[in-house]
C-alpha cells in the first residue's frame, strides 16, 4: 500500500458515484488507493480543487461524470471537461505530467467500467511515479481527508 499511488476521484453523484457503489455491490476487484469524493455534479468542480488535490500530495486525480449528453444538470460534465483540460495545461506549465489528471464519463450502470477506470488510472499514475509534491503518506492522507471535508462543506454551503 505504501508504494501505491494515491488517487483522488471527484465523482458525480448521479452516475460515477453510483457506478462506484455498484462496483462495490458487485464485489469487483480494483485498487483500493482511490479516495472517492462525491459531487452533486462534476460541473461543480473548480480548477483550484483539482490543483489542491495535487498540492496536498495526491499522485493522480480523476474526474468521473455522466455520459456526455446525459448530464442531470444539462452541461455540467462539459464544463468539467473544459476545467480538467485547463488544469492539465497548468500542470504542464508547472512541470507535472498532465496524465496525472484525467476525466472519464460513465453511467450509473457502469460498475465494471468504474473498476476498470480506477485500475487503468492507478497503473498510469504508478508508471509516472510519486508526485514530487507528495509528502509522507500519513501527512498526505490527512491532507486529502481535509480536502474532502472542505469540498463537502463548499458544496453544501456550510461553514466549518
Amino acid at each position: 500500500m505504501q508504494d501505491e499511488p494515491l488517487i483522488v476521484a471527484f465523482c458525480c453523484h448521479y452516475c460515477a458515484y453510483a457506478a462506484a457503489d455498484l462496483a462495490g455491490v458487485l464485489r469487483l476487484s480494483y485498487p483500493n488507493n482511490v479516495r472517492v469524493l462525491r459531487l452533486p455534479c462534476t460541473g461543480k468542480i473548480e480548477v483550484n480543487y483539482l490543483l489542491a488535490a495535487f498540492e496536498r500530495g495526491a499522485d493522480g486525480v480523476m474526474v468521473a461524470g455522466c455520459l456526455e449528453g446525459g448530464c442531470h444538470f444539462q452541461e455540467g460534465n462539459l464544463r468539467a471537461r473544459r476545467r480538467v483540460e485547463r488544469a492539465q495545461q497548468m500542470l504542464r506549465e508547472i512541470g507535472l505530467e498532465p496524465e496525472r489528471l484525467e476525466m472519464f464519463n460513465l453511467s450509473s450502470a457502469d460498475g465494471p467500467r468504474f473498476a476498470e477506470i480506477v485500475t487503468i488510472m492507478s497503473e498510469q499514475v504508478a508508471k509516472l511515479g510519486p508526485s514530487p509534491l507528495r509528502g509522507g503518506r500519513e501527512h498526505t492522507e490527512r491532507a486529502i481527508d481535509e480536502l474532502t471535508e472542505e469540498a463537502e462543506l463548499a458544496i453544501t454551503g456550510e461553514e466549518r
